[in-house]
């Protein structure tokens, strides 16, 4: 067996020298090998055959070995050994190459195989030895290979093991015997016949066991003792400096020999002598190296003697031989380290279980005693590092080892052993951790004091022992800045938090960064080259920081000079680099260090019980013991206190007062903590009901805008944060940014400004900062230098505009697509929108206009590159055109030879051109923006011009300027009267107020000049602002264009820009801009505005309230004075009612009159309301909080009816009551809301005083005016007018409100009113009505008559507009009709006052009996079908005159005005009768209950109306007799042909689920009417069993007071006026904006 293993073990040698890939296996295994190796003509090894590479061996050769084949074997041989050095096993770069083994090997396997004969391989061995002296070496090492292949075939295989045997007995005529002797077996040898004794193998064992397992005897110590002392004496004695090694090695080897001493013996006292005296180790060193050059021995030695000490201390003695003969390797650390205790795994296990104590002190102390008796005492705290346990430590003898070795300054070894344990538990040790620190002095001593710190002159050099090694010395000493990545900063790194043991060393290692980093000239801003020795030095210092200098800190309580060393080398580093480093500091390397985890959970107890006790009285006494606690551990300190300021928000300014004594180091530790507070997982930052924002978010916002204004902490991070969030397309963390611009620079976004401060803000930057915010601007010219500072040092102040412009433009999808909450939505645009306002203003004011020009893009590439919408584009620009237009103006004026005798008028046609040279290329650069067609209506230049102005441009607050005057002369006046002692500081006080009212002075001066050339820039260009396609397009497309990109866009925009965009409208009316219809303006804006007030969010809500408010503003001020209006409005282009080519607006007939305009306003008010009811109704929280916020807005001007406020205050009463728990905010405000409005209340306007009507009839004559026989007169339309300009008025009053057409009108709808509108065109009046009456007049009085024959189950409406058109009616028609009239007027009156007497005493049984209700419902209809009988008959006896007047002047109207007359209808006959039955149902009624009625019931209506129709067409003809039968059949005609129509469009509009609808409201309202007559006979029968009827009749009977018939009224005309009421006012719902 053991024979076997032995030839095993040496086959696998052979193997790897010969490549060998089969090891056994029996004869067919080998020769399946060989047979692989032949016919595998892809080896490497093969040689070389036609057409393959010369050197790979090819075992085709041996096919033909007695031929050719030999000399193609010996010519690969030969090839193979031209590459060899000098021996053919390896290459001439020492590689090993197979190639002449294997071709060798394959050879002898041919012999041994029989294929070729056993001589014919022998002597082409014979001549293969020749080529080389060490060929017969690599053939026996080959016959060794087959032989242990050969012996190892299974039985029955033996003919390759005879034919072996037969080839090696020849063998010895190829190689020398001996050769084989030596490396074949013995058995092999006696097999073969070369050994022929058979005692050889026992005698080889018996020599073998002598020769290696025999131990030879010596003298022992005790045995012979002369030998050994003199051995001891030669090696103890004072040495001479002559005295060799070699020389005492000459005495111990000849006392060894004289005495026969033990030489293991002799080296244990040479190694003890060593220990005895160790500075004489240049002397032992070599001496040891000498006498035993195998190191393994002297470690066995040592390790005896370190095993008899591992119960004891280890004497420091044999640590320092141990380590000096480690030092200069004579022993090596692997040999030695394993005869040391204790084992590694005993000292990991150590480590791992203080790590545990520490951790589980840290969560004791984290517990809070719930059961804790009085009398029980707190237990006293832990200490907070750890007592070094000497003894502990003197019995690791690894440590001793490290110990010893650092202290001869042998590192390499020292950190082998720091490596093997875990890190810190070897560097924790105090002795380990002062060793390295004295190395680390040694290598930057000379460093030091020749870069860093110049050497006093009697400096001593150290006692340090290292220091008498030159060779140390020269080794590890730094020489240059270079030299410390060699020692230093490794060292530096593994000591690690244990540098605190040395402070010195701490100050000279951070001195020396700082040198380092001043010298490559880095700063915050600008590192160091890629790729230079530079940015190693620069990341070296990093690291060491990390690693040593900052978890060191923890450990030095109040060292505030080490705080700010730290921070001198920390400030050239830009601020990631720094943060990442408090992060680690912060979080991680206090966890890897038992020491520093009780430090830092005492610190944690210490600083939560300094909080508890936090005021505004103690602020200064804590404050000292909170920069105390900073020193050391910063992160820990605002870690917790951050997170007290996010609970409790009123922490917020004593915390930032208690900061004022914390280090420049700590503050920037600050800024990082306040960024990783921000970006903490596992916190939610909406509140539960996910509508606003956590109130945690908010405090931190609210603390980093306070700390970043009171202290000098740097902005980068927390702005590029901001930056980075917005990326990533998150809007929320701007609350941040927006509270450092307000506080840092004294910029509000607040939008909740009061008028007077609106109205400052119009003004200059002086007058702005005394009266336009809420907070006095003081104090922030150095906060805001610092915040823009940092924004220019990163780049962010652009990119910042352009992310916040792009995520306002984004939030909306992207929070409605994640399932935000709409408030919410809402809230975040207004942050972006608010913050993004706020933070251009700041550039733009901080900013100088240079810089401001330099780092914004321009228009163009904001607009198309950046995709930036034009509202935000021309806000972040428009500062950019004033300065650029006045520094051209300036080239202009000095390029002109008579610069300094220019004109007023020379030098304002110098600033037009300016103002055109710069404005051209914008005006062209927003051509592409949009469609070709959007330009038609208006110009680029008007685009430009509108969005390029501000309203400083257009208006000068002079009311806000002398106010600020007037303030500020008060207080010079209070500052020279003062009578205080200090009597110059009031004198500077008044200078300083002086000063103010001097530059304000001036400052409203500049304004005034600038504020006239802007005058005279827009009287230039007015007249290219609206191009006139056609006058349709005048009317309808451009307003429609100015709206949608101009108006909405900016009024909602800021406060400011609402105020500008009204302004601004006011300011082309002014102009008297041509092809704009001030009037048609105002009416699209105040029609229907449900859907704007629908789409806004709050701060867009108020912003347009305020704009609806300075609109109405002007509308009620030209309705007030009818002299204001003659003056501004008269004859204005704006208040045209008819567009011509030629401008021809000089007739008086064009204009609309004052009372029409007071009408027309009259019609506003109403349509705010109705869309403000609707949203009050309509139960959506969006809707109905921004109605209130504009209600609260318009308030000043709307409502002023006192109707109207009714109205208003009940549907705000019932969302108050409604919301009162479901949605508190809107509670609030409807509250608020209320309050003011009925503080308003007392000054509210009847209708008659807003408008005038006609004369409403007294108690006795409930008819209308027409009705009462005496017409009325012109002068009661307009008393200040002749009564031709009553015709005039009354004409344009009723063109102007019988245009409203409804949106979503029909094709056939749409053909029919464009019919009426080409059949009137042609009409003209004559005679004393020579007026031109609009031809809308008629097509709405067809209309009117068209809806009013289709209301004639509705009661008579009492309306002002209904009157006037019959008076108008009754004006016009002259001759006998007029007596036909009067006569009929007095029957209808008649027959209108017995019918009142009638409901007066029938009232209570008309609710009590269906049958009496039903009766007078038919009486109430047959009266309404005779007066809209009488009414039509008139009209069309006035068509019919009207037409042939026209016919015969219509040549000549023709050619006087050609084709381009185009009237403005304002207001369509639709709303003609709504405001008298407003007026019916205005304390009841609400609005909504019908406005959101559906289609389908409209329709059925409309289908009734029908019948009705013709049944009161029967009538007409048969009751009409005095009419002319002319007259007669065209109103038949007309009547059928709109029948008709009417028919089909219903047809049309029905669809299937409509009907449907339909006949389920007709059999809900039959439902309902049933149980009501249910319920009154129910009723009826209860009150007659009980006998009250009699009581009842006298009751009835007897004479009712004023307020009792008063109420009786009210009940009849509420149960009459319902259903009028109702399709009236799904009707008005449908009517649109108004249409041309």
């Amino acid at each position: 067996m053991h024979k076997s293993t032995d030839r095993m073990r040496r086959l696998k040698k052979l193997k790897s020298v010969t490549g060998s890939q089969d090891v056994g296996g029996g004869g067919e295994g080998a020769a399946t090998v060989a047979e692989n190796r032949t016919s595998d003509p892809s080896d490497t090894n093969g040689g070389a055959t036609t057409g393959k590479d010369p050197s790979v061996f090819n075992p085709d050769i041996f096919k033909h070995l007695d031929k050719a084949g030999r000399s193609e074997f010996l010519k690969y041989l030969k090839l193979q050994l031209q590459d060899a050095a000098d021996t053919p096993v390896y290459d001439r770069n020492g590689v090993f190459k197979q190639g002449i083994s294997n071709a060798i090997y394959e050879l002898l396997w041919q012999a041994l195989r029989f294929t070729h004969k056993k001589d014919l391989v022998l002597h082409l061995l014979l001549e293969v030895v020749a080529l080389h002296a060490d060929f017969p070496s690599l053939i026996v090492d080959v016959v060794n290979i087959l032989d242990s292949e050969t012996s190892l075939m299974t039985e029955g295989l033996h003919e390759e093991r005879h034919a072996f045997v037969q080839l090696v007995k020849d063998l010895d005529k190829v190689v020398p015997e001996s050769l084989l002797k030596e490396r074949l077996e013995i058995d092999t040898l006696q097999e073969v016949g070369i050994v022929k004794n058979k005692s050889f193998y026992s005698k080889f064992i018996k020599v073998k066991t002598k020769l290696y397992y025999k131990q030879r005897r010596f003298n022992l110590f005790r045995e012979e003792s002369e030998g050994f002392a003199k051995l001891i004496t030669e090696l103890n004695q004072e040495f001479e400096e002559s005295t060799t090694p070699e020389s005492i090695m000459d005495i111990i080897k000849s006392l060894i020999g004289c005495f026969n001493l033990d030489p293991n013996r002799v080296l244990d006292i040479i190694i003890e002598s060593f220990e005895t005296r160790p500075d004489r180790w240049n002397l032992f060193i070599p001496l040891l190296r000498s006498y035993m050059p195998t190191g393994a021995i002297i470690c066995e030695v040592l390790g005896y003697k370190f095993c008899h000490f591992k119960d004891s201390r280890t004497p420091r003695s044999l640590y320092h031989v141990c380590a000096l003969l480690l030092k200069h390797g004579v022993i090596a650390l692997n040999d030695v380290y394993v005869w040391l205790t204790p084992n590694d795994g005993s000292i990991k296990a150590d480590w791992e279980e203080e790590l545990a104590d520490a951790r589980e002190m840290v969560r004791k102390l984290n517990l809070i005693q719930t059961n804790k008796k009085e009398d029980e005492k707190d237990p006293p705290p832990p200490p907070s590092v750890k007592k070094f346990n000497e003894e502990k430590y003197n019995a690791n003898q690894k440590f001793g080892l490290c110990e010893a070795l650092l202290k001869v300054g042998d590192w390499e070894n020292a950190y082998k052993i720091i490596q093997k344990l875990p890190e810190q538990a070897v560097v924790l040790q105090e002795p380990i951790a002062r060793a390295i620190a004295d190395l680390i002095h040694l290598s930057v001593e000379n460093i030091y004091y020749k870069k860093c710190f110049k050497a006093p002159a009697g400096r001593r050099q150290s006692r340090n022992r290292l220091y008498d090694d030159s060779k140390l010395v020269a080794k590890m000493q730094a020489k240059e800045f270079r030299d410390l990545r060699k020692y230093t900063w490794p060292m530096a790194n593994v000591l690690g938090p244990a540098m605190h043991y040395d402070t010195v060393l701490m100050y000279k290692l951070i001195r020396i960064m700082k040198k380092l980093v001043v010298e490559m000239g880095v700063d915050s801003l600008n590192g160091p080259p890629p790729n230079s020795e530079a940015e190693q030095h620069y990341y070296d210092i990093m690291s060491s920081l990390d690693a040593c200098i900052l978890p060191s800190l923890l450990y030095l309580d109040n060292n505030c000079s080490m705080s700010e060393e730290i921070w001198a080398v920390l400030k050239y580093f830009p601020y990631h680099f720094r943060y990442s480093l408090y992060a680690r500091w912060k979080n991680d390397s206090y966890q890897l260090h038992p020491n520093l985890i009780r430090r830092c959970g005492l610190a944690q107890r210490d600083i939560k019980a300094l909080m508890k006790r936090v005021s505004k009285e103690n602020v200064k006494q804590l404050g000292r013991l909170v920069g105390k606690y900073s020193h050391c551990a910063p992160g820990l300190l605002f870690d917790y206190i951050l997170l007290q300021i996010q609970i409790y928000d009123n922490l917020i300014g004593p915390v930032c007062d208690m900061l004022k004594y914390l280090t420049a180091l700590s503050f920037d530790c600050l800024g990082y903590c306040i960024i990783e507070s921000l970006t903490l997982t596992g916190r939610l930052r909406f509140k539960d009901d996910g509508t606003s924002l956590s109130l945690w978010l908010q405090s931190l916002a609210s603390f980093c805008g306070t700390i970043y204004k009171k202290y000098s902490i740097e902005l980068s991070g927390l702005l590029q944060y901001v930056a980075n969030q917005l990326k990533s397309q998150k809007s929320l963390d701007l609350l941040i940014l927006r509270e450092i611009v307000h506080k840092m620079a004294g910029v509000e976004s607040c939008e909740e400004m009061t008028n007077d401060q609106l109205q400052a803000m119009c003004g200059g930057e002086q007058l702005r900062g005394e009266a336009g915010y809420f907070s006095q601007v003081r104090n922030t010219k150095k906060s805001s230098n610092r915040l823009k500072e940092a924004l220019a040092n990163n780049d962010l102040a652009v990119a910042i505009c352009l992310l916040m412009a792009q995520q306002k433009h984004c939030v909306i999808y992207r929070e409605t697509a994640a399932q935000s909450h709409l408030k919410l939505v809402g809230n975040l645009y207004d942050q972006c929108q608010d913050t993004l306002v706020q933070f251009g203003t700041f550039l733009g004011s901080t900013y100088s206009v240079d810089e401001y020009v330099e780092r914004l893009p321009s228009i163009i590439t904001m607009l198309r590159e950046y995709h930036i919408n034009t509202d935000v584009a021309f806000f972040l620009a428009r500062p950019m055109f004033t300065h650029q237009i006045n520094q051209k103006y300036d080239q202009l004026r000095k390029a002109d030879p008579n610069a300094k005798k220019l004109t007023t008028a020379q030098k304002l046609q110098k600033y037009l051109e300016a103002t055109q040279l710069i404005m051209n290329p914008i005006v062209e650069s927003v051509r592409p923006l949009h469609s070709a067609k959007v330009w038609e209506d208006i110009s680029p230049q008007f685009l430009v011009t509108f969005w390029s102005l501000s309203m400083y441009d257009l208006h000068v607050p002079n009311e806000s300027y002398q106010r600020e005057i007037g303030k500020l002369k008060q207080l010079a006046q209070q500052a020279a009267e003062g009578k205080d002692s200090n009597q110059s500081k009031n004198k500077k006080e008044q200078e300083r107020y002086i000063a103010l009212m001097e530059k304000l002075n001036d400052e409203r001066k500049k304004q005034h000049e600038h504020v006239d050339k802007i005058s005279q820039r827009l009287q230039e260009q007015k007249d290219s602002w609206f191009l006139l396609r056609s006058a349709k397009s005048a009317k309808n497309d451009t307003i429609t264009q100015f709206l949608q990109l101009c108006l909405f866009p900016r009024c909602t925009f800021t406060a400011l820009d609402a105020l500008y965009c009204a302004k601004f409208v006011h300011a082309i009316h002014n102009l008297k801009t041509s092809n704009f219809s001030t009037l048609l303006c105002y009416d699209r804006i105040f029609c229907d505005i449900t859907y704007s007030v629908t789409s806004c969010t709050e701060g867009e809500a108020t912003r347009y309230g305020r704009f609806l408010c300075a609109m109405l503003e002007t509308v009620m001020r030209w309705h007030a004075d009818q002299a204001v209006f003659n003056k501004e409005c008269a004859n204005y282009p704006g208040f045209v009612t008819k567009f011509r080519v030629s401008n021809q607006f000089s007739e008086a007939n064009d204009h609309v009159g004052y009372e029409n305009y007071r009408h027309v306003c009259h019609k506003w008010h109403y349509k705010i309301t109705k869309a403000i009811v609707f949203c009050l109704d309509s139960k959506d929280f969006m809707q109905i909080r921004n109605a209130l916020i504009i209600l609260m807005r318009i308030l000043p001007h709307y409502p002023v009816l006192a109707k109207l406020a009714q109205i208003i205050e009940r549907k705000v009463d019932k969302v108050r009551e409604e919301e009162k728990t479901k949605r508190p905010d809107l509670y609030a405000i409807a509250s608020s809301y209320i309050g003011q409005l009925k503080l308003k209340t007392p000054h509210m306007l009847k209708e008659s005083d807003f408008h005038q009507m006609a004369e409403r009839p007294n108690k006795d004559s409930p008819t209308t005016a027409g009705a009462s026989g005496t017409p009325i007169k012109s002068d009661k339309m307009s008393p200040t007018s002749p009564p031709a300009q009553a015709g005039k008025v009354t004409g344009g009053a009723s063109s102007f409100y019988n245009n409203e057409q409804k949106s979503g009108i029909k094709e056939p709808e749409a053909k029919a009113a464009s019919l009426s509108r080409s059949d009137s065109k042609n009409q003209k009046s004559e005679g004393n009505s020579a007026t031109m009456v609009s031809t809308a007049t008629s097509a709405s009085t067809t209309s009117s008559n068209d809806r009013e024959s289709k209301q004639r189950d509705l009661p008579a409406p009492r309306e002002s507009q209904s009157r006037s058109k019959d008076d108008q009616l009754e004006q016009t028609n002259n001759g006998s009709n007029g007596s036909r009239q009067s006569e009929s007027r007095n029957r209808d009156a008649e027959r209108d006052r017995q019918d009142q007497h009638d409901q007066r005493h029938g009232s209570i049984t008309s609710h009590r009996s269906s049958r009496v209700k039903e009766r007078t419902e038919a009486e109430q209809h047959q009266r309404s079908r005779e007066r809209s009988q009488r009414l039509e008959e008139l009209e069309a006896q006035q068509r019919g005159l009207k037409r042939e007047k026209s016919s015969r002047r219509g040549g000549d109207e023709r050619h006087r005005h050609g084709d381009a007359v185009e009237t403005v209808d304002l207001v369509g006959s639709t709303d003609n009768r709504h405001y008298d039955e407003f007026e019916g149902r205005m304390r009841d009624r609400d609005l909504s209950s019908v406005s959101n009625e559906s289609n389908g019931s409209m329709q059925h209506r409309q289908r009734s109306h029908e019948t009705i129709e013709k049944d009161s067409k029967r009538r007409k003809l048969e009751s009409s007799t005095s009419s002319s039968k002319k007259v007669e059949e065209l109103v038949d005609s007309v009547k059928k042909a709109r029948g008709i129509k009417t028919k089909e469009r219903n047809k049309d509009k029905l669809s299937d689920e409509e009907r449907d609808a339909r006949k389920d409201r007709k059999l809900g309202r039959k439902r309902d009417r049933t149980e009501e007559t249910n319920s009154n006979e129910h009723k009826r029968r209860r009150e007659a069993q009980n006998g009250e009827d009699e009581i009842r009749e006298r009751e009835r009977h007897r004479e009712k007071s004023p307020r009792e018939r008063s109420n009786e009224k009210f009940e009849r005309e509420r149960a009459s006026g319902s259903r009028a009421e109702e399709r009236q006012y799904v009707k008005s719902t449908r009517s649109s904006r108004v249409n041309y």
